[in-house]
């Protein structure tokens, strides 16, 4: 697992000095070398969350909490930003991904769990379906003896033709 950039200790100095010492977010984030509202977003969580809003961490969400989630920050003009430290959502881009697919595809689409990867089961049987050496050597085979089939059903049909032509001029 990779290591966070920002230690928890880290950020709570840095929100300490928004709230305390009246530091701004943009000289924070300047000097930090990331951007305003990564800092912004700290503070609100942690004016929201206390600590534990520091370090919160992905979960899974139900299709009737996206639902909600996007229909409230809709209803009262929120950003993401503020819907995610609203409702306790630790990345305001998966706000994002769920209007999207709210707007695009319609509520029912966020009830659905067969969104990202494919689990590994799935890829091995996949693999699975993949022919034996032997089996694709006579598929070749039986679409050349096709082939030369066709060719040869063309070239008798040309020839009947030509035949039926030069009867009918004969007549």
């Amino acid at each position: 697992m990779a290591k966070a950039k920002y230690s928890l200790e880290q950020k709570i100095k840095v929100v300490k000095e928004v709230l305390e010492l009246g530091v701004s977010c943009h000289a924070i984030a300047k000097s930090l070398h990331t951007s305003k509202s990564m800092i912004k977003r700290w503070v609100d969580r942690y004016e929201k969350f206390g600590v534990d809003g520091l370090t919160m961490k992905s979960g899974s969400y139900t299709g009737e909490f996206k639902v909600h989630v996007v229909e409230y920050i809709d209803e009262h003009n929120m950003s993401l930003c503020e819907g995610a430290v609203h409702f306790g959502i630790p990345n305001d881009t998966t706000i994002g991904i769920w209007r999207r697919i709210y707007f695009e595809e319609g509520p029912e689409a966020l009830y659905k769990d067969n969104r990202g990867r494919k689990c590994k089961a799935m890829k091995d049987e996949i693999k699975k379906t993949t022919i034996d050496k032997q089996e694709e050597e006579d598929l070749i085979a039986e679409v050349k003896r096709l082939r030369m089939e066709n060719e040869y059903l063309k070239k008798l049909n040309a020839l009947v033709q030509a035949k039926e032509k030069s009867a009918k001029k004969i007549k």
